[in-house]
Order: C-alpha cells, then sequence, then structure tokens
C-alpha cells in the first residue's frame, strides 16, 4: 500500500482526498498558493507546502509539483479534477520520476482527452458516437461541408476541450462561420490547442454517464449511472444517481456499453463514460473522463463504493475489492453544487467574506465542502463553495429530503445558487422527473424567487442570531 501523498489540488475534493488518506492510514501533503494560505485543505492535510504568490501558477507546474513530491518521501500523486487531472504530460512525468499517479496511463488519457481520437476509438469499439467530421476541421470551408452533409444543428467543439468550454451550437451556416474562429480561439487559450471538430448536436438531450472502475489485472465494472441533464450552459448543476428516466434495460445497457468503451481502450482506475440519450431512446457517446469527477459522491452514496479509495488501491497495483455482481444500488441521491453566484444577476460570481456558515445535518445529508466561518472565498477559482448530497430510498422522498437540507443550509455574507435550487426543486418537471439539458433555458422564469426569508429560514436566522449573542 501506499504511505504518502501528494495532493495536486485544492478545495474540497483536496479535502475528500484528504479523508480518504486518513481512513487508509496514508500520510497527506497539501499544496496552496498565497491565496489559499488560510484554506481547509491546508489546514487538514498532515503537512503543507506553500507553491507560489501567483494564484493558478504553482497548481498547475507539473515539474516543480513532482519535485515537490519526490523531495518530501511521496509514493504518489492524486491529481483530484480540474487543474492537471487530465494532463498526460503530468501522468508521463510522475512515471518517469518514479511517482505513482493515480489516474489512468498517460497514453489514455492523451488518448481520451482528443475528442476526435476518442471517438474513432469508440466507433472501433461498436459504441454509437452521433455523426460529425471524421477528425479535425483544416478550415472554416471544410466545417461549412461537413454540416451540410449531417444538417443542422451542429456542435463545434473544441478537440482537447472539457468543463463545458470551447463549445458553441450553430444553428445555420452563418452561425458556423460566426462561431469558428471563436471557438478555436476558446480552445487555444483554454486548453493549449486551435483543434477543432464538429458533430451533430442531439437537441435537449438527456445527459447520462456511467462510473466505471479498472484495475491492473483485467477487472472492469461499473457502478450505474448519474443523470445530469440539469446544467446551465455546460455546466452540470445538478446531479442524480440512478437516473429515475432510465428503466432498467436502458441501466443495463448503458452500463455494459461503459464497461465496453473501458476496456477497448484498456483503461484502469476510476473513470467516466458520458452519454447523449435522444427523444428517439437512443444513446451516443460524448466523452470519456479520465479523473474523479465532481459528483462521483452520489454514487458513493448509492453503492457503498468509496471511489476515491479504490482510485489509490489501484494505482497501488491492487485489485478491486468488487465484482460487478456485487454493485447494488440502494435508493437515489441527489448533489447540489452550492455555488458563489447571483442566479438574479446573471449567474455572475459572489466572492467575499462568509460571515456564518451552518452545514446541513440529519439522515441521509452529506456535506463536502472546505469553507467554513469567516473564510474569504479568493475570486480567482472556480466558484462552487460545496456539494450538498442527500439521499432516500424513492425519488419522492430524495426530493423532499433535498428541500430541507437546502434550507437547512446557513451561508451568509454572499449570494448562492441555494434558492435557484429549491425553486427547481418545486417545479413539477423535476418532481415527475421529466427533464432534459434544455431544463433551465426552459424555465428562465425560475431566477424570479422572492430573497424574502420563508418562517422556518427566519426562524433559524433569529435562532442563530440570539445564539451568538447570548453565547449558547
Amino acid at each position: 500500500m501506499l504511505r504518502k501523498i501528494l495532493i495536486a489540488n485544492r478545495g474540497e475534493i483536496a479535502v475528500r482526498i484528504i479523508r480518504a488518506c486518513a481512513e487508509m492510514g496514508i500520510r497527506s501533503v497539501a499544496i496552496y498558493s498565497d491565496a489559499d494560505r488560510f484554506a481547509l485543505h491546508v489546514k487538514k492535510a498532515d503537512e503543507s507546502y506553500c507553491i507560489g504568490s501567483e494564484p493558478l501558477a504553482g497548481y498547475l507546474n507539473v515539474y516543480a509539483l513532482v519535485d515537490l513530491a519526490a523531495a518530501t518521501g511521496c509514493d504518489a500523486i492524486h491529481p483530484g479534477y480540474g487543474f492537471l487531472s487530465e494532463n498526460a504530460q503530468f501522468a508521463r512525468v510522475c512515471k518517469e520520476r518514479g511517482i505513482i499517479f493515480i489516474g489512468p496511463d498517460a497514453d489514455v488519457i492523451h488518448r481520451m482527452g482528443d475528442k476526435t481520437e476518442a471517438r474513432k476509438a469508440m466507433i472501433a469499439a461498436g459504441i454509437p458516437v452521433t455523426p460529425g467530421s471524421d477528425g479535425n476541421l483544416d478550415s472554416v470551408e471544410h466545417a461549412l461541408t461537413v454540416a451540410e452533409t449531417i444538417g443542422y444543428p451542429i456542435m463545434l467543439k473544441a478537440t482537447s476541450g472539457g468543463g463545458g468550454r470551447g463549445i458553441r451550437r450553430c444553428d445555420s451556416a452563418d452561425d458556423l462561420q460566426r462561431n469558428y474562429q471563436r471557438v478555436i480561439s476558446e480552445a487555444t487559450k483554454a486548453f493549449g490547442s486551435a483543434d477543432v471538430f464538429l458533430e451533430k448536436c442531439v437537441v435537449n438531450p438527456k445527459h447520462i454517464e456511467v462510473q466505471v472502475l479498472a484495475d491492473h489485472h483485467g477487472n472492469t465494472i461499473h457502478l450505474y449511472e448519474r443523470d445530469c441533464s440539469i446544467q446551465r450552459r455546460n455546466q452540470k448543476l445538478i446531479e442524480i444517481a440512478p437516473s429515475p428516466q432510465l428503466d432498467e434495460a436502458q441501466r443495463q445497457y448503458i452500463g455494459g456499453l461503459a464497461v465496453l468503451a473501458a476496456k477497448a481502450v484498456g483503461y484502469t482506475n476510476a473513470g467516466t463514460v458520458e452519454f447523449l440519450l435522444d427523444d428517439k431512446d437512443r444513446f451516443y457517446f460524448m466523452e470519456m473522463n479520465t479523473r474523479v469527477q465532481v459528483e462521483h459522491t452520489i454514487t458513493e452514496t448509492v453503492t457503498g463504493v468509496d471511489i476515491v479509495e479504490e482510485q489509490i488501491r489501484v494505482a497501488a497495483g491492487l485489485t478491486l475489492r468488487f465484482k460487478q455482481h456485487e454493485i447494488v444500488r440502494r435508493g437515489y441521491a441527489i448533489e447540489f453544487r452550492i455555488n458563489a453566484e447571483d442566479p438574479q444577476n446573471s449567474f455572475l460570481p459572489s466572492f467575499g467574506r462568509i460571515s456564518r456558515y451552518y452545514a446541513p445535518g440529519g439522515p441521509g445529508v452529506r456535506t463536502d465542502t472546505a469553507i467554513y466561518t469567516g473564510y474569504e472565498i479568493p475570486p480567482f477559482y472556480d466558484s462552487m463553495l460545496a456539494k450538498v448530497i442527500v439521499s432516500a430510498l424513492t425519488w419522492e422522498d430524495v426530493i423532499k429530503r433535498g428541500e430541507r437540507a437546502l434550507k437547512d443550509m446557513g451561508l451568509f455574507g454572499i449570494k448562492t445558487t441555494i434558492p435557484y435550487y429549491l425553486e427547481i426543486l418545486r417545479h413539477p418537471d423535476f418532481r415527475a422527473a421529466t427533464f432534459n439539458t434544455g431544463f433551465v433555458e426552459k424555465y428562465p422564469e425560475l431566477v424570479n424567487y422572492s430573497n424574502k426569508l420563508r418562517p422556518e429560514e427566519l426562524a433559524s436566522v433569529i435562532a442563530a442570531v440570539m445564539a451568538a449573542h447570548t453565547g449558547l
């Protein structure tokens, strides 16, 4: 087993990995920029080291991080998600220096990170993909020719893209001509590559992804699916496991596809195969994420499998502890990404000091976060503050528990997406489990919630103020 792990990340995912290390008896090493000096992951790790004054540069410096891991006696590096988590060079340099990269092999990361190469691999494996260009586009004229062949609307995408960036929908030739250079510019700035491709746009699909685990001994399993259809501008907001919109036959089919996809590329460690489900119940491969997902929590909740622990075990050369027939689902789980954003002001970031914070609790509630009362949110990073995960045995009950937990959560001093999520939970389409990726755009009125506190919310605020003044 590994003895010491450097966590090449920050925020809640760093805290999550630190906790897994603590349970496994592994020492954890945190890194931080000057902006993160007072961050929770710095306080919780066994050791912490500053990586510089620049907010981002240190987290993205491959050689400095590997040097630090070696200097501090680490066996391995866990990249978390974001930053360098899907950087093939990072994985390659770790291997060259004798440091274990907790993730798949560098060649697999490179292959699946290149969207056109990933499409080719899936086609060869018999996985259905959306119609699109055979490879990267070499000019706007090439793009126009392909689009005319497959028909509009189309999605113009960065080949190395991810996280909802470097992607534009084009409904006509004029749209395509207007957006072609924009996507190239976005791709170059965000991913360091100007390569783009296009594929047929599946209008308002359901976004379904499957969690897979694979070891170095030929074992590959899936942990069932998650529904990520509630999203805004390709950024996920609410995730659900399993999808309340699939029947059992669809569930088994897509799980099998995900395992087939992973085996086809020689995948190891934890990964996610993402699909689109159209209105005719046809699944199409979208991409494969070669890292732990933000929403891994809900899969852990309904299956009981600790995905981060399995990542570490696999990286250490151990076999998976579970066979496919041993993976049993129990009920439903929903994850809410609590973002420091103002939904009533075009979701603009709302950074600043958290004047008071209370985590929700009670049965079936989990909170993954790195915030605390008095924490000053730095304006340099992602706006996600916390993940609230609720679970229950039925779809109806998990919605009720979600409402209760969000109301139970106290987060003051900044604007958050909590009130908006409460409106989504109350919407009849969500409650009936009849939603797709067009839900947010279809119901823009949901941001017109009242800022007035409801009676039960007002009572909790009054109680908190009284307790603060009385010292109770």
